[in-house]
């Protein structure tokens, strides 16, 4: 038992020290600034959350009685509810609200999608680069939901003011309409995840869940009472999907209902389990999700990145209109220098920094971008980039790498990502 314990506790430093050395963590809050906090900070403090700097904000890393690894367990095997509420929830409006984000985002937004589909996508700069990853749920032909990284408000938002200025001054605006943005101040976010997410949740709404697969979404009542009282009943914006790759849902919460909500969410099943910050970077890495900051930035193409399926078969040609065009279309026509690999290796963990190198050579080929040991698996996992085209064939599936760690070179191998297998419900 001793043993067991003693692994898990080596495990659970190792994710913590994963998480401190991400770029998000480390530029937590600029000096002289206070961490913001979410409607759910309360609610982490009574639960003997330990609280740390990320994005800005004031974030639960972990809860009294569960270590990492095993809230990171339990959400593969029951449920876990995040807070996710440090996120920048907007809203777009307006006759012509496709065609604007079709101009930030390489992305297939009007005929791509369906009402209450969405999409992963990029904002990509003048040279290709990502500015931020996002989720866009198109509602209707005239509405959009998007979902950004709280590490980047301060960049997107501006961005966002920028272009939305520029884009309402076109001819399409003045003659079809121009867009407006609804920042969500304030509101909540909860992403409940696991095999048995479904079942709770259902259990609190009257909605059939199974019309709702992965990558759509809906509005749904949910009752926070035995009562059919109209205050009782509260309309939530609920989204198939999430950043663990298992089945779960992405829940919209009104500023005045967050706790509520999140506490009526909890009490649906005694296996339904707070889940922190360093839980959601190994399941994250597990299921092969980029962290901005550390896998993506504005130096990253989605190309290089293996985003490449973002961009919509009909805007991979010249005219398309999107920013970085002229970028993007030179990299899938010609390739790219480097591209984002997943890599298994032996020894001791690889982490955001570490070098990849030629084995026979010795000869630096890439870089590990985040890494850690993995609770599911029981071996270290990592994503990196590779130099493809000066070292023709490393980046390739089941290649042998060496892994720089602690000035010792480990064995690698180059591995197809995800490592765990998802679990999205497809209906």
């Amino acid at each position: 038992m001793n043993g067991l314990t003693n692994v898990s506790r080596r495990s659970t430093q190792l994710l913590r020290r994963s998480l401190h050395t991400s770029a998000a963590l480390r530029d937590a809050a600029p000096a002289g600034q206070t961490l913001r906090r979410t409607g759910l900070y309360d609610l982490h403090k009574e639960n003997g959350a330990t609280m740390v700097g990320f994005a800005g904000f004031d974030m639960p890393l972990k809860y009294e009685g569960s270590t990492p690894v095993e809230s990171h367990h339990h959400v593969r095997k029951e449920a876990g509810l995040f807070d996710v509420g440090h996120m920048v929830q907007s809203m777009f409006r307006g006759p012509t609200a496709a065609q604007f984000l079709e101009h930030l985002t390489p992305s297939s937004l009007a005929t791509g999608l369906k009402p209450y589909q969405s999409t992963l996508s990029v904002l990509l700069n003048p040279t290709g680069g990502i500015i931020d990853d996002t989720v866009i749920t198109k509602h209707t032909e005239s509405s959009f939901y998007v979902v950004t990284n709280a590490g980047r408000r301060d960049v997107d938002l501006p961005w966002f003011e920028q272009k939305l200025k520029e884009w309402n001054t076109t001819e399409l605006a003045k003659k079809e309409g121009g867009v407006e943005m609804e920042v969500m101040e304030d509101w909540g976010l909860v992403a409940l995840q696991g095999p048995k997410a479904a079942a709770h949740l259902q259990s609190l709404t009257s909605h059939d869940l199974t019309t709702i697969p992965f990558g759509r979404s809906a509005f749904i009542s949910v009752s926070s009472s035995s009562s059919s009282s109209a205050a009782d009943t509260h309309l939530l914006h609920v989204a198939r999907g999430g950043y663990t790759g298992e089945d779960g849902f992405e829940i919209s919460l009104p500023p005045s209902t967050t706790t509520l909500l999140t506490q009526l969410l909890l009490s649906s099943s005694p296996t339904v389990q707070l889940a922190g910050l360093a839980a959601r970077d190994s399941l994250r890495l597990e299921a092969g999700m980029c962290l901005y900051g550390n896998d993506l930035d504005e130096t990253t193409s989605p190309v290089e990145a293996g985003l490449s399926w973002v961009i919509g078969k009909e805007r991979r040609s010249e005219g398309a209109g999107f920013v970085g065009e002229s970028e993007i279309l030179r990299q899938l026509k010609e390739g790219v220098e480097r591209r984002r690999v997943g890599v298994v290796s032996e020894g001791a963990p690889a982490r955001q920094g570490a070098k990849l190198v030629d084995l026979k050579t010795e000869e630096e080929i890439g870089t590990i971008t985040s890494g850690i040991p993995s609770p599911t698996l029981g071996k270290n996992v990592a994503m990196g980039y590779i130099n493809a085209r000066t070292h023709e064939g490393l980046h390739r599936k089941g290649s042998e790498v060496g892994v720089v760690v602690r000035g010792k070179m480990r064995k690698g191998v180059v591995t197809p990502m995800p490592f765990v297998k998802p679990n999205y419900f497809r209906g």
